[in-house]
C-alpha cells in the first residue's frame, strides 16, 4: 500500500487522511475487572478463546482488546456517518494517537492470543496444569 507523502506541518484536521489502514477504528477495547485468582484468568483464557479477541494491562487497568472493524467506514477509510457519529467518536482525540506510535508501546502485559495468555497463566500459578 502506497502512503501519500506527509505534510509540511501534520495537523489533527489533515492527519486521519494519512492514517493507513485507519487503525483507531478497526478495533474497541473494554475495561474489565483485573484478574487476580486462577478463576479469573481462567476465564479471560476463555474470552481469547474466541476469534479476534486479546487482553492488554497499561496504566488504567485491564482490558479486552476486540479487533472488529467499524461498519460505518467506508473503503476509502473515511467515516460513512461523520456528521452524525456516536458521541464516542466525537470524543476521540487523535492528538496522539496509532499513527504516531502503536498502542502496544503503552502496555504493561498484551496477550495477543490463548497460547500467550496460558504461558503467563503458567508461570503465575506454578500448578496451574494441576486440576
Amino acid at each position: 500500500m502506497s502512503r501519500k507523502p506527509l505534510p509540511a506541518k501534520l495537523t489533527s484536521e489533515t492527519k486521519c487522511s494519512f492514517c493507513p489502514g485507519t487503525k483507531c477504528c478497526t478495533y474497541i477495547t473494554q475495561k474489565i475487572p483485573g484478574p487476580r485468582s486462577r478463576d479469573d484468568f481462567d476465564h479471560l483464557l476463555w474470552q481469547l478463546a474466541h476469534e479476534n479477541i486479546q487482553a492488554y494491562k497499561d496504566s488504567d487497568g485491564w482490558f479486552l482488546l476486540i479487533n472488529n472493524r467499524c461498519t460505518m467506514l467506508g473503503d476509502d477509510g473515511r467515516c460513512r456517518i461523520y456528521a452524525t457519529r456516536p458521541q464516542v467518536c466525537r470524543d476521540y482525540s487523535n492528538d496522539y494517537c496509532e499513527f504516531d506510535a502503536p498502542a502496544e508501546e503503552g502496555f504493561e502485559l498484551f496477550f495477543r492470543d490463548y497460547d500467550e495468555l496460558l504461558a503467563y497463566c503458567r508461570k503465575r500459578f506454578r500448578r496451574w496444569d494441576e486440576r
